[in-house]
């Protein structure tokens, strides 16, 4: 634009590791830039490797290869709009991790991030050396400053780009998603324009790498603060955007304003997606589960359908003598409303070879938890079976209250590769149960309607590996149990804060202790969609072995 500035910002979904495929995707943008009149096309942070590399990018071999994909990306694209795209850069003997700029056949400015986030899923200090604050780059006649995603948390690099001459800011970001953080991240880009009086952009990935779900939501923000454009959450996108110069500096054109949901809903989105992208990118083709009857086994096969279509999903119904009718029943009506493949494997006789073979060494001893957990790990087992003869990945259905309390077997109902429901707790996998039955979108392969029968969220919780047997028989009831492990968990919380929100000391203690001493099972966890600050694994890192109790 003659007396104004395009750009096309590309809101795209990268894979760890593949840097071809990285690189024709960043190539499609700058097509479509091109076509598009654009001065610039821009990508998000880390685009050619894929983010979070981890420790990958410290592999010499991995991080060349990645430079000179990028230097391969701007003698391809010679002949058209600049490309900004993240990747790594080699400094002295250290890594950084840069933005860089590419025109006319090379890279013609690199901007180094330099505040390294080194909290919750982040460890950049692990990988990268910080780089220098710098001044902007120009694109033509435009001058642009960059702050690298937690660059623009700080006031330091913003007001140092605006001093120096940026007329717009561009944040390049791989920004995950929890519960609430786009309204935090507005925020925060709210009081950097405000402080530089700049037009700014966010430009965030999307797509799903291992726990970690990067939900887009890119946007632009005019001085003032004003919003000018919101781009999807969860979904790739490419918009282009306009700005022009006025008599109060350079503002950007009213664009689309893509619709945000509400958290449910964002969860659920969150969920299909990191299942779809860790098949997609690990190579599975299908999935397998088993289904109890129980809401946990429901709301994940549900969250599968959505994910790749019911001929992609196969639910496993294994019964034993303790199964009740009406388990049956609600496992079969689910699989039926899903669409999806439906088969049962009875554990009658396996189970009674196990005993057999076992009662000799257990003679005199009353049956107990032992022989209920055989049942999971003979379901584990067969189930594992079907996974490995027909290349299905096999899905687990703890939800985050037992798996933070340790209501699950190791080796049992806790074997498999992936976990939607990991950061859920209980009484929310029964709101997006009935948020699901609810409402339907059209990210969902699934069929719209009820697919959740209201018998099976509305039935006491049961494991049903022993007579009568109920949840709420070893914990509290979920509604107590969520509000004590939200406070101990998602707020570092202790015992005292546990009383003084109404919770009884014994039941805040015993909540506490096993937490602790379930450690280990996390340890060997399938990974799982991350939906808060304090999901188990990254987020939160304890000792297996650990003495210490909160005495509060």
């Amino acid at each position: 634009m003659a007396d104004g500035f395009r750009l096309t910002l590309a809101q795209l979904n990268a894979t760890v590791g593949d840097l071809d495929g990285n690189a024709a995707r960043a190539r499609e943008a700058w097509g479509a830039a091109r076509d598009a009149g654009a001065d610039m096309v821009a990508l998000p942070e880390m685009f050619i490797t894929g983010y979070n590399p981890q420790d990958l990018v410290l592999k010499p071999a991995f991080h060349q290869a990645a430079i000179a994909a990028i230097e391969g990306l701007a003698r391809d694209c010679a002949d058209g709009p600049a490309m900004a795209i993240g990747g790594p850069a080699v400094e002295g003997a250290g890594l950084r991790n840069a933005y860089y700029i590419l025109q006319g056949g090379r890279v013609t400015a690199r901007v180094d991030k330099h505040h390294l986030p080194n909290q919750d899923v982040f460890d950049e200090m692990r990988v990268f050396e910080p780089g220098r604050v710098t001044g902007p780059y120009a694109v033509g006649e435009r001058r642009v400053g960059s702050p690298v995603c937690e660059d623009a948390w700080y006031e330091d690099v913003a007001e140092t780009l605006a001093e120096t001459g940026a007329e717009m800011l561009l944040v390049p970001n791989g920004s995950p998603y929890s519960r609430g953080r786009l309204e935090v991240r507005q925020t925060l880009m709210v009081s950097r324009v405000v402080e530089t009086g700049l037009p700014l952009v966010y430009l965030n990935l999307v797509g799903a790498q291992d726990d970690q779900v990067f939900d887009g939501g890119s946007f632009v923000l005019n001085p003032g603060g004003a919003l000018a454009l919101q781009m999807p959450l969860f979904e790739e996108a490419v918009a282009h955007v306009d700005f022009t110069q006025g008599a109060d500096g350079w503002q950007a054109e009213p664009g689309v304003k893509a619709h945000v949901p509400g958290t449910l809903e964002q969860d659920y989105h969150a969920m299909v997606l990191s299942l779809r992208d860790y098949l997609r990118k690990t190579g599975f083709p299908k999935v397998l589960l088993g289904l109890s009857g129980g809401i946990d086994s429901a709301l994940v096969a549900a969250v599968a359908v959505d994910a790749l279509g019911a001929d992609n999903v196969r639910c496993v119904m294994l019964p034993s003598e303790y199964t009740s009718e009406a388990s049956l029943e609600d496992a079969t009506a689910v699989a039926r409303a899903l669409g999806c493949r439906y088969d049962t494997v009875p554990i009658g006789q396996p189970r009674a070879a196990v005993t057999e073979t076992l009662a000799p060494l257990f003679e005199g001893l009353a049956p107990g938890v032992t022989e209920e957990n055989i049942q999971s790990r003979l379901r584990g087992l067969l189930l594992m079976a079907l996974s490995n003869k027909f290349g299905e990945m096999l899905l687990t259905t703890g939800n985050k209250s037992e798996v933070a309390v340790g209501y699950a077997t190791i080796y049992g109902d806790m074997a498999g590769g992936y976990n939607p429901l990991k950061d859920l707790y209980k009484t929310r996998v029964f709101e997006a149960a009935r948020w699901r039955n609810a409402n339907h979108r059209d990210w969902m392969h699934g069929p719209a309607g009820e697919v959740i029968a209201p018998r099976v969220i509305d039935k006491p919780p049961s494991a049903e590996l022993a007579p009568d047997q109920r949840d709420a028989d070893s914990l509290p009831p979920y509604e107590v149990l969520d509000a004590i492990l939200e406070i101990l968990i998602d707020r570092d919380g202790t015992i005292s804060d546990c009383v003084a929100a109404g919770h009884d000391a014994g039941d805040a203690r015993k909540v506490e202790h096993l937490i602790y001493i379930n450690e280990y099972k996390r340890f060997q966890a399938a990974p799982g969609t991350r939906l808060s600050r304090k999901a188990f694994w990254l987020d939160r890192r304890y000792p297996i072995v650990n003495r210490w109790r909160d005495r509060g």
